[in-house]
């Protein structure tokens, strides 16, 4: 075993210990689960969102298509908030 310390914000440390708690689950097994689960699947074990909730390509998408539209290019009839989303995947 080593060890590992980490560097975090008093407010996402007391947070995250909250809802670790409810889940039965202390600080140190939750990284456990988290590095494991890096380790298993050669990569970050969950879906990154922006502040907006939306993941990094669709954000991605968002704005290159309000450049598209701000220059006239591929614009369309509007879409409602379900086809928008399913455009953006």
């Amino acid at each position: 075993m080593t060890t590992i310390q980490i560097r975090i914000d008093e407010k996402t440390k007391n947070t995250a210990k909250k809802v670790l708690d409810e889940l039965g689950l202390d600080m140190s097994a939750a990284i456990k689960m988290y590095l494991k689960q890096i380790a298993i699947r050669n990569g970050i074990p969950l879906q990154l969102l922006t502040e907006n909730g939306l993941t990094l390509e669709q954000e991605r998408n968002i704005l290159k298509a309000s450049e598209e539209a701000k220059k006239g290019k591929n614009v369309t009839k509007p879409l409602s908030h379900k086809e928008a989303l399913e455009y953006l995947d």
